[in-house]
């Protein structure tokens, strides 16, 4: 008997551009003209500083708004430019809107037309619960991933890359490891947590981001969502 094959997606900057919303702030809030790059160094550096406090928000020794606040401030101080605590929160406040405007790439979209009638689809997220099922609404995956398959780590009270958690989902959706493909973009928590966890794993790399030096490799890295469409047609998986 075939067992159905299951994939699971990370949210933020995989199934779609979260520098986006985030340019638009900046543009909004920063009185300066960034280059291309300087926004990407920025935005990058932003969710370097944002995942140095995620646990600790997580297990509520740090506030999410004192997050929100650190992560701005220390990716600016990179620019030689200083934010006071309200300016932070404005820019928050900014981007929060902008995010209400997110789509899907449109690959993930075929992706997922394609494959919706061999394959059961799944959500694994980090984040506060009303927050990422804003996302979720926004970006219509209701279309393709029924409500029981969402997972975000705010209402389990147990995050990536704990294998803890990707043990949890393998009992709620009764999943096959060897059949069971984790689709995401940081490295730390989504190749290191889905690896340890036996899975398969794919690498979101479109931000072309420095693995960490490790033991763990994805089984594929992909730097373009339309390579994904390719590696799904051409690859046994």
């Amino acid at each position: 008997m075939n067992v159905l094959r299951t994939i699971v997606f990370d949210v933020d900057d995989t199934l779609y551009d979260q520098i986006r919303p985030f340019k638009k702030a900046v543009h909004t809030c920063f009185n300066r003209n960034f280059s291309e790059d300087e926004l990407n160094q920025l935005y990058i550096s932003s969710r370097k500083f944002s995942d140095e406090l995620f646990h600790q928000s997580a297990t509520g020794e740090v506030s999410i708004e004192d997050l929100q606040v650190y992560r701005i401030t220390e990716a600016a101080k990179i620019f030689d430019i200083s934010l006071d605590r309200e300016e932070a929160l404005y820019f928050q406040k900014v981007y929060l809107h902008e995010q209400k405007n997110i789509t899907l790439f449109d690959e993930m979209q075929q992706l997922m037309e394609q494959l919706k009638h061999h394959t059961q689809f799944a959500v694994l997220t980090n984040g506060e619960q009303a927050h990422q099922m804003m996302k979720i609404k926004q970006l219509q995956l209701n279309n393709w991933i029924p409500e029981e398959h969402l997972f975000i780590s705010g209402a389990l009270g147990m995050a990536k890359p704990s294998e803890q958690v990707f043990s949890y989902l393998e009992k709620q959706l009764s999943l096959d490891k060897a059949n069971t493909i984790y689709i995401g973009d940081s490295f730390d928590h989504d190749i290191i947590g889905a690896k340890q966890a036996g899975w398969k794993a794919i690498w979101m790399n479109h931000r072309k981001r420095q693995a960490p030096s490790c033991d763990v490799s994805p089984d594929f890295e992909v730097n373009h969502p339309k390579e994904l469409l390719s590696l799904f047609k051409n690859q046994d998986l």
